[in-house]
């Protein structure tokens, strides 16, 4: 694995009127890392996530892709960067009047300009890779909440990000549909790809993240491989959280 870190987020800090909603929140993510934002409703993990695709603008801190900060004001260098890190949301943002397979192509022709002919079959490449192929030409009210968070994945995909931003990509979803998308972003891990996952998915994170972040009031209180923050004598916030979970 490279040691350059591939995206560096320093200082980032929000507030709405008087309330902090980010405090001094950074983190460093090297090439092939699959990093977890965890902590209780509230904590801020959405926002973070959304400050770092620049969905929210936040009042202070910087963004680094590939040892370059991004001039988040500046449009054009925003559109660029946002091609690179990639979001997948809780509730899947597909374009109700299009099909699975037009809802993966249209960024490529809108984007990319790709030819109609292209970006369907590059759509299509993406969509055998989630598993979705006998669903290309369904539209979204036709599919299960896994699948719309599938195409979802395959649209992100297609534009061959260096990132990809997970916003608890299983929290809308059945808990019958929730493994299909965890097999979709296990291959993805085992690919190499780079992610940052909000999610409260413990024994997934477990299993497979490089270091789980731990948020509290808008603030990183803690971070670590998962073998030093749930490992049988850790004493960490984070294992009190996971705990807490599992006796649910």
């Amino acid at each position: 694995m490279n040691d350059q870190a591939i995206l560096e987020v320093k200082d980032i800090s929000l507030s709405v009127g008087s309330k902090t909603i980010l405090s001094h929140c950074s983190l460093s993510l090297k090439r092939g890392e699959l990093k977890v934002l965890i902590g209780p409703s509230g904590a801020g993990k959405s926002t973070f996530l959304q400050c770092i695709n620049v969905l929210t603008q936040a009042d202070s801190g910087q963004i680094f892709l590939e040892g370059q900060e991004v001039m988040t004001k500046n449009s054009r260098e925003l559109c660029l960067y946002r091609t690179k890190v990639g979001m997948i949301f809780q509730d899947f943002k597909l374009f109700d009047h299009l099909t699975a397979i037009d809802n993966v192509a249209i960024a490529l022709r809108k984007v990319r300009g790709q030819s109609k002919e292209e970006s369907r079959k590059r759509a299509m490449q993406e969509l055998v890779r989630v598993n979705l192929a006998e669903q290309c030409e369904l539209y979204p009210a036709q599919l299960s909440g896994g699948q719309k968070q599938r195409v979802a994945f395959a649209r992100a995909l297609a534009m061959d990000p260096l990132v990809l931003l997970l916003d608890e990509p299983t929290s809308a979803l059945d808990p019958e549909l929730v493994g299909e998308v965890l097999a979709v972003i296990r291959d993805l891990a085992s690919h190499g790809m780079t992610m940052i996952m909000a999610t409260h998915q413990m024994d997934f994170i477990r299993a497979i993240s490089s270091e789980i972040i731990f948020m509290e009031n808008g603030q990183i209180v803690e971070q670590g491989p998962p073998e030093s923050l749930l490992g049988e004598n850790a004493r960490s916030r984070t294992k009190q959280f996971y705990n807490s979970l599992a006796s649910v």
